[in-house]
């Protein structure tokens, strides 16, 4: 099944081609290009969920393994992430790895937007929070939105220690550190997001302030000794936050601010609802894109 085109269908396919090598093939590949351009085509648009495995299975035409090892393999790539009696989901494109090959093949295959380009040099060269134009440039809408509210806090001062729940790149505890001015505990359960994370920190020059660390969950032992957190940042999903409620409320302290993000705009409400249940009530309410961001305070 080579639905290339005769095209290059993963990096080392690219490099392979540069190098006047044959690459290799195999169903896996196949597989992975497919669903990989597609999410990044926006075929399936960020949040959307995928379609069945069944449906998958009859599109490909391939074993239930080499599905499921393609998904895999996307999920570590930060473009997907499966839920129970949900089904796998894309992510927001700031979860993505820019810096992976694949993912980088497939920017380049379909001729890299300018957007694109602009989130590989915020990572690569750095990012500077202290001027709120720089809020309004390159980012996504959920990491725009949680952006232009740290800059809010950051005026109005009073956040002594903060923690990025899920933080991917670093993006959210950079912006923390740099304009709050306070610690950043920045966590994730993927140890390659933490990886990239603590690397990006150092290179923006906030490693004074921020630390990346990975936690499974809110009962992580780092977690509860920083606690209470005078901000928590979750730019997440919809279906986590959720979930999340009565655990980030025991962390926050009181009058304690939280920013939440991940959800599109018809998700908010669901969302809202459960963290005014938990004690939370409503600052400000952001719409950018098609995403909700939400600040609330602890009451």
């Amino acid at each position: 099944m080579d639905r290339s085109g005769g095209r290059a269908r993963h990096s080392g396919d690219l490099i392979a081609a540069l190098s006047g090598r044959s690459p290799a093939r195999n169903l896996h590949s196949d597989v992975l290009w497919a669903l990989g351009l597609a999410i990044v085509s926006g075929t399936y648009a960020e949040g959307a969920i995928l379609p069945s495995d069944s449906e998958l299975l009859e599109r490909f035409g391939v074993s239930r393994t080499v599905l499921r090892e393609a998904l895999k393999t996307l999920a570590a790539k930060g473009l997907i992430e499966a839920r129970a009696r949900i089904g796998t989901r894309v992510l927001p494109r700031n979860r993505w790895n820019l810096f992976d090959g694949d993912v980088l093949a497939w920017f380049f295959e379909l001729g890299p937007e300018v957007s694109f380009l602009r989130s590989l040099a915020e990572v690569r060269i750095g990012i500077e929070i202290e001027a709120a134009t720089a809020f309004g440039t390159g980012h996504h809408g959920t990491t725009r939105g949680c952006l232009m509210l740290i800059d809010r806090l950051a005026k109005s001062g009073g956040v002594a220690r903060v923690l990025d729940l899920g933080t991917g790149s670093g993006v959210l505890a950079i912006a923390a550190a740099k304009s709050l001015r306070c610690p950043v505990l920045a966590t994730d359960i993927d140890p390659i997001a933490v990886r990239v994370a603590r690397e990006n920190i150092v290179a923006n020059g906030a490693a004074g302030r921020a630390k990346a660390h990975v936690a499974n969950g809110l009962r992580d032992p780092l977690i509860e000794a920083s606690a209470p957190f005078d901000l928590v940042t979750a730019n997440i999903l919809a279906d986590p936050l959720i979930r999340f409620a009565p655990a980030i409320r025991r962390i926050t302290g009181p009058d304690g601010h939280l920013i939440l993000s991940g959800m599109l705009d018809h998700q908010a409400r669901e969302v809202l609802a459960r963290y005014l249940l938990a004690g939370f009530r409503l600052s400000t309410r952001l719409s950018l894109e098609g995403w909700a961001t939400l600040l609330l305070r602890r009451g």
